[in-house]
């Protein structure tokens, strides 16, 4: 995807999220003596929460599920000491920050190993700055009414994964959860001065690569729906120009984890069309579905996987088709993984 659609968010337009109201003194006792169906019923609340927390900052969700999990096992060990001066929300996301910290520390970004075409494909415009990014479905968000639709984009977690680990993790924290810059201090282990040095880095940085991209319609609205099932309905059918006439001028088609990018009308058509040659006929079935507040569908070939495909809209029309060609990521959208 291209970090130039990046839409920067407001920083006062701060994510709402549960609050630590679900954390009675008898149910933390019993959960600091070691009752275990206490503690699940302490943490659950946040858990959504956490997970996405965790998928922004790494950009993947296995790895994100694997955070919590490191997470949540941390708290259980260490709620003895949890003395309930701080919130057990901000608590656990100190937890979660520093798992993520160090992931990203101890693994660096190594993209996994790219597929190749099995056609022979026009050259590429551009290379892909973060193809080990995935899509995350909004199924598991944290009640998608109350985020705001341009904090989960896949833009704004690919922009996250451009910056120095520490700049995106006081973003998210500051920018999008709304802590307060002493409480992100203290989450990260450093002085408020710090976090607001840091702070102010990382929204240079995102303004320097925000563009105008125009408002797109309203999430599951008759306008969204319309024109993503015209642009879905016009790519199985390998309907190059129907496709072309829906992308705005700068669109953009990305094939992570492949590197290459094709930016313009022109070179997507190039694309779409040596794809359609190769497959001489077949036509895809798809299956839709919602990743990252964003329209999404499955795309079948004979039956088997063929692509996951999320479209970033502009106004009426798309600027970016963004295809993961990872068959792994269909049990996340409850997609089958082969059509009967």
């Amino acid at each position: 995807m291209s970090p130039s659609r990046v839409q920067t968010p407001a920083p006062r337009a701060t994510e709402r999220s549960c609050d630590d109201a679900s954390v009675t003194s008898a149910l933390l006792t019993r959960a600091r003596a070691g009752d275990p169906d206490a503690f699940a019923e302490l943490v659950e609340p946040f858990r959504r929460e956490l997970r996405l927390h965790c998928y922004r900052l790494l950009g993947r969700l296995p790895d994100a599920e694997d955070a919590v999990q490191e997470t949540l096992l941390a708290a259980w060990r260490g709620l003895p000491e949890f003395e309930g001066r701080a919130s057990l929300r901000g608590w656990l996301y100190r937890i979660a920050t520093h798992r993520c910290l160090n992931a990203i520390r101890d693994a660096g970004r190594r993209p996994p190993l790219a597929p190749v075409p099995p056609f022979d494909a026009p050259e590429p415009t551009r290379h892909h700055e973060t193809p080990w990014v995935q899509p995350f479905p909004d199924a598991l968000l944290p009640e998608p009414a109350l985020l705001l639709r341009e904090q989960v984009e896949l833009a704004f977690v690919e922009a996250l994964q451009l910056l120095p680990p520490r700049q995106s993790a006081a973003l998210v924290l500051c920018d999008v959860l709304g802590f307060p810059l002493a409480e992100a201090a203290r989450l990260l282990d450093t002085s408020a001065t710090a976090v607001k040095g840091t702070l102010q880095r990382a929204r240079s940085t995102l303004r320097t690569t925000a563009s105008g991209r125009g408002a797109p319609p309203a999430a599951d609205s008759p306008a969204e729906r319309d024109l993503t099932e015209r642009f879905a309905a016009a790519f199985v059918a390998d309907d190059v120009e129907a496709v072309i006439a829906l992308l705005t001028d700068d669109a953009w088609l990305a094939m992570p984890p492949a590197p290459h990018q094709y930016l313009g009308a022109a070179a997507v058509a190039g694309f779409l069309r040596a794809s359609a040659g190769w497959r001489a006929g077949r036509r895809y079935t798809r299956l839709a579905t919602r990743a990252n507040g964003q329209p999404a569908f499955g795309l079948y070939l004979d039956a088997a996987p063929a692509g996951l495909v999320v479209l970033t809209l502009d106004g009426d029309h798309v600027a970016g088709v963004t295809r993961f060609m990872d068959d792994t990521l269909y049990p996340w959208f409850e997609l089958p993984g082969e059509l009967s």
